[in-house]
């Protein structure tokens, strides 16, 4: 037990470190950031009691609604609605880059959960296969919502394409994820290619985000510079 608690929670806290220590301004209270971890591992229970009434209920029809809507769309949209009424209004969210560290710390805390109750159903052989793909998914899922997050609290134009493109891209690429994984024979010949895409595309929007907060904490100086001058 205590082998498959550990294989389970050590992936998602290593990726939650990872991003954490990409943040060069001004870091984020650790207990903040647990606080957001808990509020992701709590989405877990009314995520799976709406996807099993969906099933139950054979609502959806098709692969393609079941791996876009009851997967991709549902749980990003629960973690959208965590960061958008309960982080987006922290104090200590002041800078773009703590969108990614705080979106990050949701999806972590409900893929932890999500990949201890797998292993203690499927066995601790799945825990390397579990980090390299679904919790690292999650992960990089959160890294491009926070970064359109960021932008939407942090940007002086329209702040409502901002805000829909954070729930609308994510929960695209976790469609695709999903609907590889259910609906091809062959998926880990598709997988992995899209795992190294999905990558290289969470990285950069990781490094666009670091120039953002970069301009954001220079202007933040420069206007305190002039208030005490």
């Amino acid at each position: 037990m205590l082998g498959i608690l550990s294989a389970g929670i050590a992936p998602g806290l290593a990726l939650l470190s990872y991003f954490y220590l990409k943040d060069e301004y001004d870091s984020e209270p650790i207990s903040l950031v647990i606080r957001t971890f808990l509020y992701g591992a709590f989405l877990f229970v009314p995520i799976m009691f709406f996807q099993h009434v969906l099933q139950t209920e054979h609502l959806m029809k098709s692969v393609f609604i079941d791996a876009f809507l009851n997967t991709g769309l549902l749980e990003e949209f629960f973690k959208w609605v965590i960061l958008f009424y309960v982080v987006y209004r922290y104090v200590e969210f002041d800078e773009p880059f703590d969108g990614i560290v705080y979106a990050v710390s949701v999806s972590l805390g409900f893929a932890t959960v999500e990949n201890i109750f797998y292993l203690f159903a499927n066995g601790i052989e799945h825990a390397m296969t579990r980090a390299i793909l679904p919790v690292s998914s999650h992960a990089l899922f959160g890294v491009i919502m926070g970064f359109y997050l960021g932008k939407a609290k942090f940007s002086e134009g329209n702040k409502a394409k901002w805000l829909i493109l954070s729930i609308l891209v994510p929960s695209i690429f976790h469609g695709v994820y999903d609907y590889i994984l259910i609906s091809q024979e062959n998926w880990l010949y598709i997988i992995f290619p899209f795992m190294i895409f999905l990558w290289w595309y969470g990285l950069r929007k990781v490094k666009k985000a670091k120039i953002l907060s970069a301009k954001h904490m220079k202007k933040r100086y420069t206007v305190q510079q002039t208030l005490h001058s």
